[in-house]
């Protein structure tokens, strides 16, 4: 059996979620059988065991608006993708930008569709912002391949319940495999380097936050939130790849307002390296993810994994990661029902965000309890081989 992975990110390309979780997956898979990757890139590996290609795009004939480059790329990749020989028994598509590739591939040659729903488009409505017209589109391809989908992979409990009342799709295709962890890599290390080489002191606790800067991600929530916390700590926002010009200024002009009135900010305007952010992980008193939308949260299991208390928004798949007052504090967001992840009182719930990031930071014995159990959870729980054996269990299924 083989399978074929198609995925907009994959090392050295990678972003976010859906890339770690192909990387790590598409490593555990192929100690079980031949793994062959198509990606956005410039990638070529060809290995009996894992084989990687990517396709390139050469846009500079584009004259379409700024914010349609990525959907007329994506498909004409995803024809890249289709018109290089498929040999794979079925194909395995991890977010819209590749969900035509697999529409074609299962159209085409035959095989059965696998899809892994690592966010949904009908619950991100400001990626108009960043896409106009293209949000349309990305909606339209991302209904249809999970509408004719042979099995679909949720990440979370609440990622199942959002497919099943968002999508026609009958219960018994959806299969929930979480994301996992290799607790070997993320572990706590010394810090120094990531310390010193951002001026972070290394005598003064702080706050971490990784993630893009995004409405998705609710970035400004927690910059918002800053004005209310403790003076005693520092506050770290690893935030870079902004989706649009505008939330770029509005986290500029965020930041520059919270340091008005408070020393200890940081803010690393970049998306650093694998073993920079562990490193973060490991110096942080506490991670806050304060999500709006989050089907899973892979980045509180990462800093779980490095011994790490959490403070996660309770949304999506947060709370089936975070275990409130266990590994971390969650803190509730209540949400506009035409949009489920607006919060209907923004600054109540920076309040809260800062109401419960003080909590912890005054508690260090707290803290420490959180931060084992944390790390035993990650470990328990989430592992990448078990996570394979589950995804190749279901490839099987599917494979006659």
């Amino acid at each position: 059996m083989k399978p074929l992975l198609m995925t907009n990110e994959y090392p050295p390309n990678v972003y976010g979620g859906a890339g770690v979780h192909v990387e790590y997956l598409s490593r555990e898979l192929s100690k079980l059988m031949p793994v062959e990757v198509r990606s956005f890139g410039s990638q070529n590996i060809e290995d009996p065991k894992l084989s990687v290609f990517g396709t390139g795009l050469d846009d500079s004939g584009f004259t379409c608006p700024k914010g349609l480059r990525s959907v007329f790329g994506a498909l004409q990749r995803n024809l890249g993708f289709n018109t290089r020989a498929i040999d794979a028994d079925l194909v395995h598509c991890h977010t819209w930008y590749t969900h035509f590739g697999g529409i074609m591939a299962k159209l085409n040659y035959g095989i059965p569709l696998v899809l892994t729903v690592h966010s949904l488009e009908p619950l991100r409505p400001w990626k108009r912002e960043q896409l106009g017209g293209g949000y349309d589109f990305s909606s339209w391809v991302e209904r249809t391949a999970i509408e004719m989908a042979d099995a679909i992979i949720a990440v979370s409990e609440g990622t199942r319940v959002d497919v099943l009342k968002h999508f026609h799709v009958d219960p018994e295709k959806i299969h929930i495999i979480y994301n996992g962890i290799d607790p070997d890599e993320y572990q706590k290390v010394d810090p120094t380097a990531a310390l010193e080489k951002f001026g972070i002191d290394p005598k003064q606790p702080y706050v971490l936050f990784v993630g893009r800067i995004t409405r998705q991600k609710g970035i400004i929530y927690l910059v918002n939130a800053i004005r209310h916390m403790n003076p005693d700590f520092q506050i770290v926002l690893c935030a870079g790849a902004p989706d649009t010009p505008e939330i770029a200024a509005e986290m500029k002009t965020a930041v520059a307002e919270a340091s008005k009135n408070r020393s200890g900010v940081f803010w690393i305007d970049e998306m650093v390296d694998k073993k920079t952010v562990i490193q973060l992980y490991s110096g942080a008193e506490v991670f806050c993810c304060p999500s709006i939308y989050e089907p899973f949260g892979i980045i509180n299991l990462e800093a779980m994994a490095c011994e790490t208390a959490v403070v996660g928004a309770s949304v999506g798949g947060i709370p089936e990661v975070v275990v409130h007052d266990q590994t971390g504090y969650l803190v509730p967001v209540a949400q506009i029902h035409e949009s489920p992840f607006t919060p209907l009182e923004p600054e109540h719930f920076s309040k809260d965000i800062a109401s419960q990031i003080n909590r912890l930071m005054a508690n260090p014995e707290r803290r420490a309890a959180f931060a084992k159990a944390g790390r035993q959870r990650a470990i328990d729980t989430f592992s990448w081989a078990a996570i394979a054996k589950e995804t190749s269990e279901l490839y099987a299924s599917l494979v006659k």
